[in-house]
This record gives structure tokens, C-alpha cells and sequence, in this order.
């Protein structure tokens, strides 16, 4: 079982890449493994993608959420699942869904609220100084 209570090891080189350098409009986890936007926890894309290989995706994912746009303003309702599968595909291959991207066993927070989960601490801290 998963301690809550546990301490989030720190990413240094996740912390000092241009991961960080991209996205600061919301908060990363110390260990670079979520970013969080209005209280919840969402899954990074996996840091050990090679950055061709990341940006291919980011364009298909991006070509697939026009394409769902597309279907909804049309009505098709078999395009749009269609499209949608693309976006869960991109977002797969990204890390964001499915398999975690992370080698320690640790247990998947996607989507849950940060108040509920090993991040509570952190996220309360980075709140009170961010609002001070």
C-alpha cells in the first residue's frame, strides 16, 4: 500500500530541462510528474521522449483536436469518434494516459485532486506562498 504521508523525491534535471521552461502558466510537482491546474493533478508528457519524437506527437495530438472541432461543428458523430481515439492515441504515446512513464512503482494521480494526495503538503505550501 502506498504511504500518503510519503516524501516526493525531487527531479533536478526535470526541474533545470526545458520542461519547465515551456509550461509555467501552472505548477509541476517537484518530481516532474504532474502539473496542476484549478486543484488537480494532470500527467506530464514523459521527459525521456527524444524531442523529435515529442513534437511529432504534440502536432498529431494538436491535428487531432481540430479534427474533433471539425466533427462537432459538422454533427458527424462517426468522425468525431474517430477523432477522439486520435487524441487518446497522441495522448498515450505522450505518457500522459495509460502506462505511467515512471520506473519506482509509484502509483498514478491523474486526474485525482492534489488536496488528495501525497502532493497535499506541497501544493498547500506553493499556495500559501503564492498568495502571501
Amino acid at each position: 500500500m502506498f504511504n500518503t504521508h510519503q516524501t516526493i523525491p525531487l527531479r533536478r534535471d526535470f526541474l533545470y530541462s526545458g520542461a519547465m521552461k515551456t509550461a509555467q502558466a501552472h505548477p509541476h510537482t517537484p518530481d516532474g510528474r504532474y502539473f496542476v491546474v484549478k486543484g488537480r493533478l494532470w500527467r506530464t508528457s514523459n521527459p525521456a521522449l527524444a524531442p523529435d519524437v515529442r513534437q511529432e506527437l504534440v502536432n498529431a495530438l494538436m491535428h487531432a483536436r481540430r479534427a474533433v472541432g471539425v466533427a462537432l461543428k459538422a454533427g458527424d458523430a462517426a468522425a468525431e469518434h474517430s477523432a477522439r481515439a486520435k487524441v487518446d492515441a497522441a495522448k498515450t504515446a505522450l505518457g500522459e494516459r495509460g502506462p505511467v512513464w515512471w520506473t519506482d512503482s509509484a502509483p498514478d494521480f491523474n486526474r485525482k485532486m492534489v488536496a488528495n494526495t501525497p502532493y497535499a503538503d506541497w501544493y498547500a505550501a506553493l499556495s500559501a506562498t503564492t498568495h502571501a
